[in-house]
Order: C-alpha cells, then structure tokens, then sequence
C-alpha cells in the first residue's frame, strides 16, 4: 500500500507563500517512490501579499489555501479536515509563508504562534510516532510546539545564526549541516534541510529536499525505492 504523505502549502510563492521549487521538488521525490501525496493548507487569509517582482506589498488580501492550490493543481484539502489518522507522514516545505502564515515567526521570532491546527497535527503525529519533514525555514515550527512541550526536538536550518539561535531560544537544539544535508532526529521522528536558507541554485535544493523524502519514507516504513 502507499505511503500516504500530507504535503502543508502555505501560499505560493516564496515571498508570501511556499517556496515553489522546494514544493515542486518534494512533490516530485513523493511521487518518485510511489506515495500518494495529500496537499494541504489552511483556509485563512495571507498575513499579506507581495508582488514578487517588485517586492512590493499588495493591497488586494489572497487566502492561503486559495493561493496554495495552483501549486497543487487544485488537488488540495482544508488543513482543518485532516487528522493524523489520515496521514503516514507529513511534510512541510518552506518559503516565507511558512513564518507568516503557519506561523509568525517572520514578525515575532523565537516569541512565535504557530497557527492551532498546524500545531494540532504536528501534535497528533508526534503522539502516534509518524515521521514529519521539514525544508527551510519550516523547522522553526516543530522548535516552537515540541520544544513548548519539553520534547528538545534536534533540528536544522543549515548555518543560518540568527534563525539557529531562535530554535535553541524556543527549546530546539539546532545542527549546522550543509546545504543539501538532513538531520534525523530519531525519537522525535523529524526530518530536516535547508534548501533556500543557503544562497544555492535549485539542484542543491532538490538533492536535500529528496534526501528529506526518502528519510521520511523509510521511517514511516516504506523503505528505500
């Protein structure tokens, strides 16, 4: 049976939203080695909007899982709907919208919310021992809710100070690791890379984005493909 993976959106584009490449590639590593792929996201509205070729902010509002469903070609579900139970694993690619609308970590740092059903699945999958994926800045949000919970989740987000002091800050332990590297940490069942927190192209991104697949894969039991 297939791995059935659920893949949290948070907008499109990486100044507001997902960072496209990092979805695209983990998109296509999931659909590589055969898992079902469940996108996701929240039905909110975008903490704002950014034009993305002059930087800019918009005054027109856009609702995350609106915006999230062009990368998922309108194949995507409200977060609010999805339990645990529905998942083997769950991972999450990174882009500003990840610290701005799953979480606001962009505005408030190691003080960060993380939005509550985000937190509740995060929660729900650590409880039943599924493996979570995280790319980017995204690992900020397994510091917030496991390290709130005393868990010391073991995280990376390459070798980035000020992102990697607000981990430790939260209660995670951040490991530097290069560009394309993961880091496991076994008894939270976490998966993490970098990918654009490095100044790289999207090969490298793609080369850590695949290893964070394949490591969540083989701990959700589906081995290596």
């Amino acid at each position: 049976m297939a791995m059935r993976v659920g893949v949290i959106l948070s907008g499109c584009g990486f100044k507001d939203g997902s960072e496209i490449q990092e979805a695209v590639g983990i998109l296509i590593a999931l659909d590589r080695r055969g898992a079902s792929v469940v996108c996701m996201a929240p039905d909110v509205p975008q903490s704002e909007t950014l034009n993305h070729f002059t930087s800019q902010k918009e005054a027109h509002p856009r609702n995350v899982l609106h915006e999230s469903a062009r990368i998922a070609r309108g194949k995507i579900v409200d977060l609010a709907g999805v339990k645990s139970a529905d998942l083997d694993a769950l991972i999450f690619p990174g882009g500003y919208g990840a610290a701005k609308n799953l979480c606001d970590f962009a505005a408030k740092g190691d003080q960060c919310h993380v939005l509550d059903d985000v937190k509740r699945l995060l929660m729900e999958m650590r409880g039943a021992g599924k493996p979570i994926g995280l790319a980017c800045i995204a690992p900020v949000m397994a510091a917030a809710v496991f390290g709130a919970a005393g868990l010391s989740p073991q995280l990376t987000i390459g070798t980035d100070a000020q992102t990697a002091g607000a981990i430790n800050a939260m209660g995670g332990v951040h490991h530097a690791t290069g560009p394309a590297d993961i880091y496991i940490d076994e008894n939270n069942r976490l998966v993490t890379t970098p990918c654009y927190m490095n100044d790289v192209g999207p090969w490298v991104v793609y080369q850590g984005a695949d290893k964070m697949v394949e490591a969540v894969l083989k701990m959700a039991g589906g081995g290596s493909r």
